[in-house]
């Protein structure tokens, strides 16, 4: 007989794991067991159907029990709960949630993927209320999706700005419901800075979805939504997605180790802190590369190689445990939006040094079809240069550079070898000199003190403090839109008209994307120039970045026009 492994909980973990253990092993008995009626299915595209761009609910469904034991001869038992864990007779305890008999199985080696938790405050009245749904499975987007047509809902609240909160927001508003997105903090997606942030803030708001921020949820009403400013809000459907809690009830009722972030502590292995008990997926703690502590991390990508590399070691094979990242990329409306590694909040909260590049290159060669501007960060190390992450916002291939931020950051990357990537270059995917390739030889500028920048953060207090700013864009675009204080001398014009720039203050120069003010900075400093400053994402950084807060918050503008083009 081979080895009995039972695994609890299926989708990206479990499923995978039980995957990987047959390929491995012809013999081994593998049993599934899943509290739910699906034990594979896709759950990251869940929001999808309410938009029906997954067109039926059937179709999220990866393989059914049926299937797993046909093609691989393993067993699953969907709709059975494993209540409690045996440690020293080495058994579960199964409960069946049709029938309510319980059992006891053995097992040589237990694999456990219960996954994460919708959080639920129960600070909040009214939590509890038919009208409040949370997005885990099929059931739930499928009980959420019937609720809103048989009551025919027309206003929908949608609680929490995370990956989950965003798309159920983007694919109730394209299904045709007046949405509204609720966040406490004051940004939606905390992986990326507040700076770009401010872009998909604008993409919301475009699509009329009614954002919220900096407000929390009080009081659920039947046909309202109470926040702590005191505000209501239309919704007759509620969805919370402020976040998940690792499903760690098991692991701690039997003893094992929980780690300092509240997930289940795992060594290089997954190996919790029982010999025979593995441990993969959203319900335990990972190690970030970056930061050198723990850290938690819901994505479907590492749960899926913390599942081969469980496998591996219950068969002996070796693996080499580099921990994570955290790569991801999600869809709002037009726009997409990816990130790789640290943020600057997350640098700042690790105590890491660093400064960032931030650009806004075409995506591919401008005079080609379905040309867009790209909104890219990168943060660097101060002072070696190494690459800690990026962040990218476009209507173009945003995860392809990304992507290869990721593959550098891995590999212990820095700005020189970002700058001497050789990339696929063709006027239709991309330009001679890669968004990603850009970006390192601006983070080179400044890494060796070549020009300064300030952020757009700083250019509402630059412009209210009177400071003397150059647009150095042609006439007919400062005519279009620009900053209320700004002296436009094009850089066709610069060198004609240095008599117009002093010497005795700082000057701060911007243009369309910062390509053009950096070229006249740098020939301005050429020029005997010492106190001039380049405005890091310029016009097009600041129009997105004040459009949000101006629009809502009704205060004074500093563009004469926004102007996105």
């Amino acid at each position: 007989m081979g080895k009995r492994i039972l695994i609890v909980g299926g989708v990206a973990g479990g499923a995978s794991v039980a995957a990987r253990v047959r390929r491995l092993d012809e013999k081994a008995e593998i049993i599934m067991f899943e509290k739910g009626p699906h034990v594979s299915f896709s759950n990251c595209s869940l929001p999808f159907y309410l938009s029906r761009m997954v067109k039926n609910s059937d179709s999220l469904v990866m393989i059914s029990p049926e299937r797993f034991k046909k093609q691989y001869n393993i067993e699953a038992r969907v709709n059975c709960e494993v209540t409690k864990i045996k440690r020293k007779e080495k058994k579960i305890v199964v409960k069946n949630l049709v029938t309510g008999e319980e059992c006891e199985e053995p097992y040589d080696k237990l694999v456990l993927s219960p996954g994460a938790n919708p959080i639920l405050p129960k600070s909040i009245e009214g939590i509890s209320n038919p009208n409040v749904f949370t997005i885990r499975n099929v059931v739930d987007i499928k009980k959420l999706d019937d609720y809103i047509a048989q009551n025919n809902i027309q206003d929908v609240a949608v609680v929490g700005g995370g990956f989950i909160g965003v798309e159920v927001a983007e694919n109730l508003r394209l299904a045709g419901r007046n949405v509204s997105l609720i966040e406490a903090l004051d940004q939606i997606m905390a992986p990326f800075d507040y700076d770009m942030a401010q872009i998909l803030h604008k993409e919301m708001v475009d699509h009329g979805v009614n954002l919220i921020l900096n407000d929390g949820v009080k009081k659920i009403n039947e046909d309202s939504v109470e926040l702590q400013s005191g505000r209501k809000v239309a919704a007759k459907a509620v969805v919370m997605a402020i976040g998940v809690a690792p499903e760690t009830a098991l692991a701690k009722d039997a003893g094992l180790e929980i780690g300092a972030t509240g997930g289940i502590k795992v060594d290089h292995n997954y190996l919790t802190s029982d010999k025979d008990i593995y441990a993969v997926g959203d319900a335990i703690e990972v190690y970030s590369q970056l930061t050198h502590k723990p850290a938690r991390l819901a994505l479907a990508g590492p749960a899926q190689r913390q599942a081969r590399a469980a496998a591996d070691h219950i068969y002996g094979i070796p693996h080499n445990n580099k921990g994570v990242i955290g790569t991801s990329v999600v869809k709002i409306f037009d726009l997409a939006a990816a990130s790789t590694g640290l943020n600057e909040k997350t640098a700042k909260a690790a105590g890491i040094p660093y400064d960032f590049a931030y650009i806004i290159p075409e995506d591919k060669v401008g005079i080609m079809p379905e040309s867009h501007p790209m909104h890219f960060k990168l943060i660097f190390e101060y002072p070696t240069g190494k690459i800690l992450g990026a962040q990218a916002i476009g209507k173009g291939n945003v995860d392809k550079r990304i992507d290869v931020i990721a593959a550098m950051i891995v590999m212990g990357g820095t700005l020189e070898d970002l700058k001497e990537l050789e990339l696929c270059y063709a006027p239709l995917f991309s330009t001679a000199k890669d968004v990603v390739n850009l970006a390192a030889l601006v983070g080179l500028n400044l890494l060796y003190g070549r020009f300064r920048q300030v952020p757009v953060t700083k250019v509402r207090e630059l412009v209210e403090s009177n400071a003397f700013i150059v647009d150095v864009r042609e006439k007919k675009e400062f005519a279009a839109g620009h900053l209320k204080n700004a002296v436009n001398i094009p850089l066709s014009e610069l060198r004609d008209r240095l008599d117009e720039i002093p010497k005795d203050k700082p000057v701060y120069l911007h243009c369309r994307s910062s390509q053009r003010s950096y070229n006249a900075v740098m020939a301005l400093q050429n020029l005997g120039y010492d106190n001039v400053i380049n405005i890091s994402g310029s016009f097009l950084g600041i129009c997105c970045y004040e459009y949000y807060q101006d629009q809502v918050t009704g205060r004074e503008k500093i563009v004469t026009e926004y102007n996105f083009k």
